[in-house]
């Protein structure tokens, strides 16, 4: 979840932050054009001044004109000198009163022109378009009017490089991606801890749902950090998980107890009929049909017991020598196999390890192996093998039987089930549930199969790794 979650809300704040930063680095571009702008305006309406002194002077012939012209070019030079910026003061009819570099004049058309017609109407020319650090060869043209009685004889136009003010606005754009970029490290690290706050909880609370998936009905959520609503979650798992275990051990209990209970008036029962086959004649087949029903019954009680004493049983898990213990169950069964006439072989032990209840996992085998036995025909062949499965080892028995059906395959393990066609072999259906009990509480499993071309494929899996070291469960409760 949190590689989907964080990618998410890097996305969202990245959108934010260049929202922001795009209208500020426009506004830094404006704001220093506008500065550059504002000071060539003072400059040209200075020279303006000294342009119309020097109008003034011509238009009256008063004495010093000349000398008046010297100074308004010197001015412009050295203007031009100290700022690298052209600028002239040109008349009605473009001829130069005086510029700076000599050779400049206004251009036929462009910024400039549109500039010093705009001057002639008397308006101070609107604000050149904005630069850009990109643009090599932009220029800005500002130009203002010398009025001398009330109309405009002359322009002044100044015509500056833009390169510092390129560069200064790259700078500052250099420092707003600066800025963006380390409130960008400081949001991603917001939310790295803001997804572990948030989704800590949620893993617990996912760690705690599968044990108690498998079995392990004592896993419980610690309901501190995290929001609010995650902690009431916990609280609610909590409560919704003792409500579970006390129903099942309710249930185990009273398994328990009527197997328990059933199995002395049972016991009586079968001992009288014993009794009263004494007094009837040898033989007799409703005796003997009763007699077989009444162990039957006694068989189903004892697997009860029995499962609800796995479902109720703390597991010792240890590393197990898989391959040794699949071989050791097999020459166990090895005789009443031969009894049969069926082959019952195994694979020569490989050095297959893996945690396990010991007592737990020969059950399920012995439970396993028999299951194959009944339903394997003599002359047939039943194999068990122990082999590594990714992270698991495995014992596979596979046997030579008529098989289970595709929607038989999904039933078989539960309780009490058998299939159709088997009722007449003797077994209460509920081994393969007690085996599966056994094995799911030190995180085992079996898995069920068709082993062309005819008969059942059971793989019984556990761990190779220790299942306590696979991290943090939540909190446990005794």
């Amino acid at each position: 979840m949190r590689t989907r979650l964080l990618p998410l809300l890097v996305v969202l704040m990245a959108g934010v932050l260049l929202a922001l930063g795009f209208p500020l680095g426009l506004s830094l571009a404006a704001a220093e054009q506008q500065r550059v702008v504002v000071d060539r305006i003072d400059d040209t309406a200075r020279f303006a001044a000294l342009a119309q002194f020097v109008t003034d002077s011509a238009a009256s012939h008063a004495e010093g004109a000349d000398e008046r012209r010297a100074t308004l070019q010197f001015e412009l030079a050295r203007y031009q000198e100290l700022y690298g910026i052209r600028a002239g003061v040109f008349n009605r009819n473009d001829d130069a009163m005086a510029r700076a570099p000599g050779w400049w004049a206004l251009p036929e058309g462009g910024q400039g022109r549109n500039a010093f017609r705009e001057a002639l109407a008397g308006r101070r020319s609107h604000d050149p378009p904005q630069v850009w650090p990109w643009q090599q060869h932009g220029r800005l043209v500002v130009a203002s009017p010398v009025v001398l009685d009330g109309d405009v004889v002359a322009v002044v136009v100044t015509d500056s490089p833009t390169g510092q003010l390129r560069s200064r606005i790259l700078n500052g754009w250099l420092l707003i991606a600066a800025g963006l970029a380390a409130a960008m490290l400081v949001a991603f690290g917001a939310a790295l801890r803001l997804t572990s706050w948030v989704l800590r909880p949620v893993r617990i609370l996912d760690a705690a749902t599968h044990d108690i998936a498998t079995g392990q009905f004592n896993s419980r959520v610690a309901a501190s950090g995290g929001p609010p609503e995650l902690q009431r979650l916990a609280l609610s798992f909590n409560e919704m998980a003792d409500h579970v275990e006390d129903s099942l051990e309710q249930q185990r209990a009273f398994v328990a107890d009527a197997s328990h209970q059933l199995r002395n008036p049972l016991a009586a029962l079968l001992l009288r009929i014993e009794l009263l086959a004494l007094e009837l004649p040898e033989g007799n087949e409703e005796i003997a049909s009763v007699r077989t029903e009444g162990k039957r019954l006694a068989q189903v009680l004892d697997d009860l017991l029995n499962l609800a004493l796995a479902e109720h049983a703390s597991p010792e898990s240890s590393l197990v020598d898989i391959g040794a213990l699949a071989e050791e169950r097999a020459a166990a069964w090895r005789p009443f196999a031969e009894e049969k006439g069926v082959r019952l072989t195994a694979a020569e032990p490989s050095p297959v390890t893996g945690w396990a209840d010991p007592i737990a996992l020969s059950s399920a085998l012995d439970a396993i192996i028999d299951n194959a036995l009944k339903f394997t025909p003599a002359g047939e062949e039943v194999t068990v093998t122990a082999e590594r499965a990714g992270d698991t080892a495995a014992v596979v028995v596979a046997d030579r039987g008529p098989g289970l059906t595709a929607e038989e395959l999904e039933r078989v393990g539960d309780r009490f089930w058998r299939s159709g066609r088997h009722q007449n072999v003797k077994g209460s259906g509920l081994g393969l549930s007690i085996s599966r009990a056994l094995l799911a509480k030190s995180g085992g499993s079996i898995r069920y199969e068709a082993n062309p071309p005819h008969g059942l494929r059971v793989t019984v899996a556990v761990p190779r790794s220790c299942p306590g070291t696979s991290g943090a469960r939540g909190d446990r409760r005794p």
